[in-house]
């Protein structure tokens, strides 16, 4: 299949459009947007700025992919936005560039962006992530693979999301998640682990019982950090050491703190 572009689309001179790229009715394509194969731009939604564009991703109507950031420290040039494979961003869904003339905003392939949800610049967003309605991102926000923000949750700047955790619906975020946790609140706080995600995405039983018990020391026992990473190390190093590992490494390289 060749390209569309529907005579009532605009696609500017410079835009470089890869293999059975559809573009529809009213929406624009801007001249510094690179879109790959097979990508789908529906009516009245618009891709401007430096975006480089995977494959397969869709454009629903009237979303804005690539618009300029809303930093105010923002100085000109051409930050950038960088989209992997098999995206979709829904209804007025908003993905800003970067703010510095040389970087970018980053989101990786298999994430799913809901209506009116908000990406803002310098974020770096993993795989598969379920972003639900009116939530958002601000700027330099982290988001690891298999991460679940649901309905109308804010995510402070600098924040960053372990895997497979979750934030809760209408939940403010002002510090860090950790890997296989579920935070809720307004200010958030870690109130369990992400049991239903840690099942769906096929953890094992034993699995989800060893994060279990990382979040009863992290966040039930009273210790502090330093105090609760030595206690892990110790109790738990022959347990599923690639998931306590991994929240161990979280927990040391947080700068905002755990929630």
């Amino acid at each position: 299949m060749a390209v569309f572009i529907h005579p009532q689309a605009i696609v500017e001179e410079g835009a470089e459009l890869g293999e059975d790229v559809v573009v529809e009715a009213f929406s624009m394509v801007g001249p510094k947007a690179k879109l790959g194969d097979g990508c789908r731009v529906l009516h009245h939604a618009t891709v401007e700025g430096r975006v480089d564009m995977g494959r397969n991703n869709v454009v629903h109507p009237y979303a804005l992919i690539g618009g300029l950031t809303h930093d105010l420290k923002y100085e000109g040039g051409e930050p950038g936005l960088r989209i992997g494979d098999d995206n979709v961003f829904r209804e007025y869904v908003t993905a800003h560039v970067a703010t510095g003339a040389d970087d970018e905003t980053i989101i990786g392939s298999g994430n799913v962006f809901l209506a009116y949800s908000h990406v803002a610049h310098d974020c770096v967003i993993g795989n598969h992530l379920v972003m639900s309605s009116h939530s958002a991102l601000a700027g330099h926000v982290e988001v690891a693979d298999h991460v679940n923000v649901a309905w109308g949750a804010g995510v402070h700047q600098f924040c960053r999301l372990g895997r497979h955790c979750m934030v809760s619906a209408c939940s403010k975020l002002v510090q860090d998640v950790p890997p296989f946790m579920l935070a809720d609140g307004s200010p958030a706080e870690v109130r369990s682990i992400n049991k239903v995600g840690m099942e769906r995405s096929g953890f094992s039983g034993d699995e989800v019982e060893t994060a279990r018990g990382v979040f009863k020391i992290l966040y039930k026992s009273e210790l502090n950090r330093s105090q609760a990473i030595e206690r892990l190390e110790n109790e738990f190093s022959a347990a599923s050491p690639h998931i306590v590992g991994e929240i161990i490494e979280f927990a040391r390289s947080s700068e905002r703190g755990l929630a």
